[in-house]
């Protein structure tokens, strides 16, 4: 366990990056991971929450060491209704969480009197700033660590994501736990917690983002191909920099 809390400005490569979990943990780190961002960063630390699959196994693992942690996600106003049913029965499952639904400054037509109708067909990158990066800056200011629940398996880009991240983004620190889990690793934890989760995933939808940049993915695709497809983008922003 390091001894000096891990911020921002005095970031360091850490004790925990490069650290391989024992092989008899089933979590493969995240419930050390999770334990020693809370017991550092307290009421600091936030989890901006997805609702995929990655994130109904941080809710669950979060819940048994602070149940009243806060939770944020990013209201884009453009989420399936199953995600939104999802939401609900997580509040009801976990009581005790404080989920803030964030949502960004301009709503849908205000965005579409200023930048045109489907944005988001013409220049995601931007769409993206407006109704996802800007309001989790909003969300970050202050915030000495935020929690994702990237794994090294989901793409290239995350492949070399550490437990600890010096996030020039959000001038934050981003907490990783799952970083050595795998897609089956993810469900088998899901299912044998009988956990709810987003019903799109069992109709070939890996990765749920807003409807309109988010399509299946073919049997054995990668996951993050069902996202912005025909663009040459496969993140929102909130994970590069």
């Amino acid at each position: 366990m390091t001894e000096q809390l891990i911020t921002y400005e005095h970031y360091r490569e850490s004790h925990w990056n490069g650290f391989t979990p024992d092989a008899e943990d089933q979590t493969k780190g995240a419930q050390d991971i999770i334990d020693y961002a809370y017991g550092s960063y307290g009421d600091s630390l936030v989890y901006a929450c997805s609702f995929g699959a990655e994130s109904m196994v941080l809710i669950d693992l979060i819940s048994k060491v602070k149940p009243d942690a806060k939770l944020v996600f990013l209201d884009t106003d453009l989420h399936f209704q199953e995600t939104y049913d999802l939401i609900d029965q997580v509040k009801e499952k976990y009581p005790q969480l404080q989920i803030e639904m964030k949502r960004p400054e301009l709503t849908l037509e205000e965005q579409s009197e200023q930048h045109g109708s489907a944005l988001w067909k013409r220049n995601p990158d931007q769409c993206c700033y407006i109704r996802k990066i800007k309001p989790l800056e909003e969300v970050l200011n202050g915030a000495t660590a935020w929690i994702s629940g990237l794994r090294r398996e989901q793409s290239p880009s995350r492949a070399n994501t550490e437990f600890f991240n010096k996030d020039n983004r959000f001038k934050s620190v981003k907490v990783c736990p799952l970083i050595y889990w795998t897609h089956d690793d993810v469900w088998d934890y899901i299912r044998s917690n009988n956990l709810p989760y987003n019903p799109l995933h069992d109709q070939n939808y890996p990765s749920i983002g807003c409807i309109p940049c988010t399509k299946p993915v073919e049997q054995g695709g990668d996951e993050r191909s069902g996202r912005w497809t025909n663009f040459n983008k496969t993140e929102c922003g909130l994970h590069t920099t």
